[in-house]
């Protein structure tokens, strides 16, 4: 969600700040703001929207300071406006802010009594005018910092700075993470590796009740109890170049073409192309011995979990539950001592999927898919299996998607190998056909300018239906998604056996429907689905391979060709036409594709 950036160094700091929020950019945000210390002071600019509003106001009010603060916020509490902006500062303090703080109105109201004037509608100024008061009663800024934070409720990541201060920055850590970087005679903090790529590659992740002090020269890391403590440093796999667009239009447009380099990658490390052989690593808990698996995700994760849900049962033959992680704890489940979590996250720090893994790691062990290996959910899992996709900038998740489903494919040989569901020879050809899919995704990205074309024909639609049979379906709820997060146009996915339970009294000449239906053994029930949304009108758009087009005949009004594939790679070939579909749809209706309104990259507050 929100972007935090920090320097305390001997540089003007405000143009380092300024291009590690730029590097925050694919988080979402909706207004922007720095502060810097010079003359016992703190300046401060701010702004509303994006971040070339806010270089046009340091334009014209320039910061000085080599010590500074850097947010991009993504509005909790409080208008998306320039008010509401961070920092949030006093004339002793400034402040930025990623979480929620759950007990801001009683600290609002505490503090209000005693005299204080707020100016906001946010939780976050609080914490400004929390420390100014231990301030005024003659407190250390260290210690004042020390205090506030234990005085606060809910999830926060911190970073302040102080007027008398001028070389000093202290950052805290409670629930969305926050990373400290070490350079040359400079000190970093950033919401991310990312945020400091530019920067350095020497980082250290705080822990959650960590709290740090950074000068110039020296990074001292606290625990919730105040006790000085070490953390491990390690080398970020990111650098700056790593997330330029290149010569494309927009980020996702770049990460949907690199799907066929990154869905390869991440096979060739866990399937061996000799051999075709899989090997997960070492494990601490043994696969033959789960007897039900419960797999646990938010967003596009939750589909590609549902496409596992098939795989786990179909092929491994394990009994397997998914579930949204903000509705699953708060139903008492019931979980199996013998049985498996598995997480699934991109970043490796969404909130509600955390606290599931946390909720669940009492009973039995919990199994995490991420993309970033530096992540909470990462070093809090029993173990860990990487999605190897890269920095994934577009908040629309295109590349995170087909590299989850790529691990999960991995992970359904191996299960269905240790239960002794598939011999040898099947274990070998599945591996075979993911290692196949660079090559066929390659195909499909052929048929861009055909899918550009079909977009013309959709992008006016108030109203899209996406229907599919089994995996499809997971795959026609994801299209969905896309279609409504960058398009803004209302889309919804069935199941296609459901349309004549309600769903298709929706359907006439103005609703498109997306039909998923590769050449299958549920492709001929499909094709009726598809005949009866014709009979009413329904401008259908079929996705399917050249069998399946041929069959379906006339009945649809527009078709793609895709690749002839087995139906177990089938849901990594048919995510890429529908990402494209509604990438060409959003370009021609004018949407900021790579940061939709209202949505972030990162979701770490529940």
């Amino acid at each position: 969600m929100c972007g935090i950036i920090g320097i305390t160094g001997v540089k003007q700091a405000d143009p380092f700040i300024l291009e590690g929020l730029k590097q925050l950019e694919y988080r979402g945000y909706d207004s922007a703001g720095i502060a810097t210390i010079s003359g016992g002071k703190i300046q401060k600019v701010r702004a509303q929207g994006k971040l070339v509003n806010l270089a046009a106001e340091i334009e014209k009010t320039p910061l000085i300071g080599t010590t500074g603060i850097g947010h991009t916020r993504w509005a909790t509490h409080g208008l998306p406006n320039e008010t509401n902006a961070h920092p949030h500062s006093t004339d002793k303090v400034a402040v930025v802010h990623n979480g929620i703080i759950e007990n801001f109105r009683e600290l609002r109201e505490e503090l209000t009594a005693q005299g204080y004037t707020f100016h906001s509608q946010t939780d976050t100024e609080v914490v400004p005018i929390l420390v100014t008061h231990y301030l005024k009663e003659g407190v250390s800024p260290q210690d004042a910092v020390s205090m506030a934070i234990k005085r606060l409720h809910g999830a926060f990541a911190l970073a302040f700075v102080f007027a008398e201060l001028p070389d000093t920055l202290f950052a805290a850590r409670q629930g969305p993470p926050l990373v400290v970087g070490y350079g040359d005679g400079e000190m970093f903090i950033g919401s991310d590796a990312i945020a400091l790529a530019h920067l350095t590659s020497s980082i250290c992740y705080l822990q959650d009740g960590d709290w740090a002090k950074l000068t110039p020269t020296s990074i001292t890391i606290y625990d919730e109890n105040d006790h000085a403590v070490s953390r491990p440093i390690t080398q970020s796999a990111y650098s700056s170049g790593a997330v330029g667009k290149g010569d494309y239009r927009h980020f996702m447009q770049k990460e949907i073409y690199e799907q066929p380099g990154v869905v390869g990658e991440t096979v060739k490390m866990f399937c061996n192309p000799t051999t075709l052989d899989i090997n997960l690593g070492d494990l601490p808990f043994s696969l033959a011995g789960v007897e039900r698996i419960q797999i646990i995700a938010c967003g596009t994760s939750f589909y590609a979990a549902n496409v596992a849900k098939y795989w786990f049962e179909s092929i491994a033959r394990i009994p397997t539950d998914v579930d949204i992680a903000s509705e699953y704890r708060y139903r008492s489940p019931i979980l199996d001592k013998k049985g498996l979590t598995i997480v699934i996250s991109q970043s490796g720090e969404t909130a509600d999927t955390l606290a599931v893994l946390r909720f669940a790691k009492e009973v039995h062990p919990v199994l995490a898919i991420v993309n970033v290996p530096e992540s909470t959910i990462a070093r809090e899992a029993s173990g860990v299996l990487y999605t190897y996709a890269g920095p994934e900038i577009g908040v629309a998740s295109t590349k995170a998607f087909t590299t989850q489903l790529a691990t999960l494919g991995c992970l359904t040989i191996a299960l269905a190998t240790a239960r002794k569901t598939i011999d040898e020879t099947r274990a070998h050809e599945l591996c075979k056909l993911l290692l196949e899919v660079p090559q066929l995704m390659g195909d499909i990205l052929k048929l861009d300018d055909k899918i550009n074309a079909l977009a013309h024909n959709l992008f006016r639609a108030r109203d899209m239906l996406y229907i599919g049979r089994g995996t499809s379906y997971a795959l026609a709820m994801e299209g969905a998604l896309k279609m409504k997060e960058i398009s803004y146009i209302h889309a919804e996915a069935y199941a296609a056996g459901e349309l004549k339970h309600g769903p298709i009294a929706l359907i006439d000449e103005h609703v498109p429907v997306i039909v998923l239906a590769p050449s299958d053994v549920l492709f001929e029930k499909t094709v009726s689905n598809l005949q009866e949304a014709a009979a009413r009108g329904g401008k259908i758009i079929l996705f399917s391979d050249e069998a399946g087009v041929n069959n379906a005949g006339d009945t649809a009004t527009a078709s793609v060709v895709l690749p002839a594939a087995d139906p177990f790679i089938t849901p990594l070939l048919y995510a890429l036409p529908v990402q494209m579909l509604s990438y060409h749809v959003a370009v021609l209706k004018g949407t900021d594709v790579d940061q939709p309104r209202n949505l972030a990259k990162s979701v770490t507050v529940e």
